[in-house]
């Protein structure tokens, strides 16, 4: 299952996806038994409503439609809907701490792990993120998140993902340069200076410091350095340590940037990524979209909305592009 849009704004204003103004969730729910009852279903109005509602308005007209009918919207939807549509519109009747949780437990169970969705969902969201996740998945799996993460990965990888588990980080703006230059040099000498790396300094400075503290340590790196501390972590680390290290540098640099990039690999080539499409685009709809398009134009010639028509279609493109637009 994927997820529902974010209900925490980082910045106002910034979101594709808004509150619906005069939203009546009644109105809303008597659009959607409309759209299911009889023979056939009208796709387009499903759409319409869970693309033109905010993530804290579905979740009213969910309880509105259970009290006006007697039936539940989830399974209604479920009964009427298919494929790729049924993907997206349940990923958008979750949560944001419901849709997180469950990325990431479907990311862990079975055969394997997909390291990628843990570094994207965990190195990304901000400490209340990751509070409500924690609480989702416990409430959702009754399992808890730390110890499955510790037993489905491994070495300094593990001790990154167990960092961002704590929710500790500082957030707030405040600037110290003399910690700044402390910290560049610190990071200085664990990697670039000596032979071997010692990634608990790594591991220390990038888990904990606020974001605008670590651009000022990133700036003053360069000075000391030969490298840019993304070189430097490309050339001390390797594997999922390297990409979770390097996302959260990306995200402190631009986090625009950081989805833009994800979504242009979820469609690039041959085939089409949907799993990580869906996820960066129903969980970034309400907090950054404006700035991942405009991130993605600048750094791909073309429009995200192109893409999606080139790599989407019927209904699948039709709620893709609703979702950006």
């Amino acid at each position: 299952m994927y997820g529902g849009c974010l209900l925490w704004k980082r910045s106002k204003g910034s979101g594709t996806v808004k509150d619906k103004p005069n939203f009546n969730g009644q109105k809303e729910a008597e659009i959607l038994r409309k759209a299911m009852k009889g023979i056939g279903t009208d796709e387009k109005a499903i759409i319409s409503v869970m693309t033109s509602c905010s993530c804290a308005q579905r979740q009213q007209f969910m309880v509105d439609y259970k009290t006006m009918y007697g039936k539940d919207l989830i399974s209604n939807l479920k009964g009427e809907l298919k494929g790729k549509l049924e993907d997206v519109v349940l990923a958008l009747m979750m949560d944001s701490a419901q849709f997180d949780a469950h990325q990431l437990r479907k990311a862990m169970k079975g055969l394997g792990t997909d390291e990628s969705v843990l570094i994207e969902v965990l190195c990304t969201r901000t400490n209340s993120e990751i509070v409500a996740i924690k609480a989702a998945y416990k409430k959702a799996f009754q399992r808890d998140l730390e110890k499955d993460v510790v037993s489905e990965t491994s070495g300094h990888f593990r001790r990154l993902l167990v960092s961002m588990v704590q929710a500790a980080r500082d957030e707030t703006t405040n600037v110290d340069m003399n910690k700044a230059k402390a910290d560049a040099k610190a990071l200085y000498d664990a990697g670039e200076k000596k032979l071997g790396t010692d990634e608990s300094t790594f591991n220390a400075i990038l888990a904990s410091r606020n974001y605008a503290q670590l651009r000022a340590t990133f700036e003053e790196y360069s000075k000391i350095g030969k490298y840019s501390i993304e070189q430097s972590i490309k050339r001390e680390m390797s594997g999922d340590l390297e990409k979770g290290m390097l996302t959260i540098v990306e995200c402190v640099r631009n986090a625009g940037k950081y989805f833009a990039s994800k979504l242009y690999k979820s469609m690039k080539g041959l085939g089409t990524d949907d799993d990580t499409l869906v996820r960066v685009i129903v969980s970034r709809c309400e907090i950054d979209m404006v700035e991942i398009k405009q991130e993605f134009k600048s750094q791909y010639n073309q429009t995200l909305e192109k893409f999606i028509e080139g790599d989407c279609s019927g209904d699948y493109k039709k709620i893709m592009l609703a979702l950006v637009t």
